[in-house]
Order: structure tokens, then C-alpha cells, then sequence
């Protein structure tokens, strides 16, 4: 028997929610301050560097400030994209009795899963916040960029937040479908070839 029709929320990006009404608007919003940040994050890693190598090989000056600037910019990939990677499923699983259970079991242990891991991303996210709060209290500054230290780190509470979020999302998602959903927009399940869809 087939699931319940729900409309789909799609963003002006044309990501596809499967959540219903308000849940769908919040998926479509993550997916793009997702995708916004990582896109900024690799293009303007991706400037900074060819600018860097520009300068040292033809004008024999770089940058001073690159090797900084860099190593902001992964700690925004890094924490953009691991709500990113919970989005799509792709964080590593550990599936092998996940695999064997029958169907109404796995899909009791999706939706556990998920809300055991948005708890701990939460949890995360809160600590990320204090420890955000005490670096901005000591007023650190970076030596080049001469910005403060606790810029370059509050993506570590976004990404926290937005990732406990992305499994919320996918616990409910998982009450509310008949199927079993890896992530709010990938769907369990494997191939003729054995290897897992995504």
C-alpha cells in the first residue's frame, strides 16, 4: 500500500523536501545554508590559493595572510559539510545488524538512530557555544588577519546545530514515511550491484 501523499516544499534552489508544511520549509532552509556555505568555503579557498601561488611564482611576494584565511575556511567545510554528508547519508554506518534486521525493526532503529545522534549533535552544539563564548571573552586575535579567534571557530556550533537538526528532521521523517530514510533525502536500501543507493 502506498504512503500518504505529502506535498513537497521546493526551495527557489529546487531542493525537494519530503517533509511536510513547516518541517519541509526547514529542510529546504538548511539545504541551502548548507550548500551556500560550502560553495563560499571552496571557492574562496580556491581564490586564496591561486592568489597565493600567483604571487610567490611571478611576483615573488604572497600572500601573508593565506595560510590563515586557509585554514578558516576548512574549519567552515569541515563543519558545513558534515551536516551536508548527514543530509545525503553518507556518514560512515556500522550496519551490519542494521542489515540483518527485519523491516519494522530497522525502521524503529533509523528513527532511534537519528534521535540518539541529534541529541549528541545538540549536545555538541551547546558545548561548541561555551567554548565559542570563552575564546570571544579572551580577545585573541589571529596574527595576520588581526580578526578575532572566535570568528574563525563559530562554525563549529553551526555546523553542530545544523547537523543535529538534519537528524531531527530524519527521525521524524522515518515516524511520518512508511519507507526508511538514511537521511531526509536519501532513501534505504541497495542496488542490483550490492552497493548501497544513495
Amino acid at each position: 500500500m502506498p504512503s500518504p501523499a505529502i506535498d513537497d516544499d521546493i526551495d527557489d534552489a529546487g531542493y525537494v523536501s519530503g517533509l511536510p508544511g513547516v518541517l519541509g520549509v526547514v529542510d529546504a532552509a538548511v539545504a541551502r545554508i548548507e550548500a551556500v556555505l560550502l560553495a563560499v568555503g571552496v571557492l574562496l579557498m580556491a581564490l586564496n590559493t591561486i592568489a597565493n601561488v600567483v604571487g610567490r611564482y611571478l611576483l615573488s611576494q604572497s600572500l601573508f595572510f593565506s595560510e590563515e584565511l586557509n585554514q578558516a575556511l576548512i574549519v567552515l567545510i569541515t563543519f558545513a559539510g558534515i551536516s551536508y554528508a548527514a543530509r545525503h547519508g553518507r556518514h560512515i554506518r556500522m550496519s551490519a545488524f542494521f542489515d540483518a534486521a527485519p523491516p519494522r525493526l530497522r525502521k524503529a532503529m533509523m528513527v532511534v538512530i537519528a534521535a540518539v545522534t541529534a541529541a549528541a549533535m545538540f549536545l555538541l552544539a551547546w558545548y561548541a557555544v561555551q567554548y565559542v563564548s570563552a575564546q570571544a571573552s579572551r580577545g585573541r586575535l589571529l596574527p595576520a588577519l588581526q580578526i578575532p579567534v572566535w570568528w574563525i571557530i563559530v562554525w563549529a556550533p553551526l555546523g553542530f546545530f545544523l547537523t543535529g537538526l538534519q537528524y531531527a528532521l530524519t527521525a521524524i521523517k522515518n515516524m511520518i514515511h512508511k519507507d526508511i530514510w538514511l537521511s531526509t533525502s536519501t532513501l534505504e536500501g541497495y542496488d542490483d550491484t550490492g552497493e548501497e543507493e544513495v
